[in-house]
């Protein structure tokens, strides 16, 4: 299987990239990591769309793996599924408490929630009370905590020792560092705070996604298709690492979803509900039939990108241009040689 820095089996040119290539700005619901417009790229090839949506602040190494997901996706196609069904969690950025109620509304019936916590601006009691009000609202509902490395180490052992009490299934990413995940996972063991800790951040941000896992710094791994280079990549990973995983999106589109779909669809096991819910935290997608949750499930389709949705939501002529430089720049990572065609 190739490693993210080589190219997918079918590498088409730049040239057919960008003259397949879409750049939109969708509008948020809320404010997700900062933004309430996500700008993205999607792209038509003969195995149907894919995304290429690497946030701007990431450089052309890491986003080329995000490259050679949209071609696996859109030029290769998915790996056989083992179901058809994938359940999925709520996602609950860091809103006032009040605004909890709001959100999981538009997600209807979940049985799982992720909440965002450890945010900029945020203190932990504005965090104890968003995770209070998820309970409230959800008594049955497992609850998980994402914290995105915004947490040191003392800190994580006080804000998970107190968000224990209302039960979380896991806290994704309390701090930024695999010794200090380690650290923390030691910690809560010894004061008996029974909190697992997954890896989100040290899987898909290292060079090396298994070091995590070797260095029994984690409970669960999340695994995301597009910063680990493409479903089959990611499911190498998964096997490799010998650790449960909840697989995920990077606020993709439905057609990013579509890939995440398809990995949690091809897992042998899929112990956690997935956080592939994020299209309801758009004003609007690129297809007319989102892929969202009906009965805490997304079922397995192929959207298609509608011309209309395209040109509506299309970018400035001057981010347009910014992606697809960009894109020529991170396919030329992928491609130092002649392309290899289909």
């Amino acid at each position: 299987m190739y490693a993210a820095s080589e190219p997918p089996p079918f590498l088409p040119t730049a040239d057919e990239l960008v003259a397949a290539a879409h750049v939109v700005s969708l509008p948020m619901r809320v404010k997700f990591r900062g933004i309430m417009d996500r700008e993205t790229l999607v792209l038509r090839g003969p195995a149907g769309w894919g995304e290429f949506g690497p946030f701007p602040e990431y450089g052309d190494a890491e986003a080329s793996r995000w490259l050679a997901a949209a071609i696996e996706a859109a030029w290769h196609g998915f790996p056989e599924p083992l179901r058809t069904a994938v359940p999925v969690n709520a996602t609950v950025p860091a809103v006032p408490a009040g605004r909890v109620p709001e959100v999981l509304a538009r997600f209807g019936r979940v049985d799982a929630v992720k909440v965002k916590v450890a945010e900029r601006g945020h203190s932990l009691d504005d965090d104890a009370a968003r995770v209070a009000a998820v309970r409230s609202a959800l008594p049955e509902a497992a609850i998980r905590v994402d914290a995105n490395g915004g947490w040191d180490v003392p800190a994580a052992v006080e804000a998970l020792t107190r968000l224990a009490a209302v039960g979380l299934e896991y806290a994704e990413q309390p701090v930024p560092t695999i010794e200090g995940l380690a650290e923390v996972r030691s910690r809560l063991r010894a004061a008996g705070v029974p909190v697992p800790v997954a890896a989100d951040e040290s899987v898909r941000k290292e060079d090396d996604p298994l070091r995590v896992a070797r260095a029994g710094a984690a409970d669960l791994i999340v695994v995301k298709v597009a910063p680990l280079g493409g479903v089959r990549r990611a499911l190498d990973i998964v096997a490799e690492a010998g650790l449960p995983a909840v697989v995920s999106s990077a606020l993709d589109t439905s057609v990013g979803i579509r890939a995440g779909l398809a990995l949690a669809a091809a897992l042998p096991e899929l112990p956690y509900a997935c956080g592939l819910g994020t299209v309801s935290l758009f004003e609007s997608d690129v297809t007319l039939e989102p892929l969202v949750a009906d009965d805490g499930a997304i079922r397995l389709r192929d959207p298609a990108a509608d011309a209309g949705l395209l040109e509506r939501y299309a970018a400035s002529p001057e981010r347009r241009d910014w992606w697809l430089d960009r894109l020529r720049r991170v396919h030329a990572l992928l491609a130092p040689g002649p392309s290899l065609q289909p």
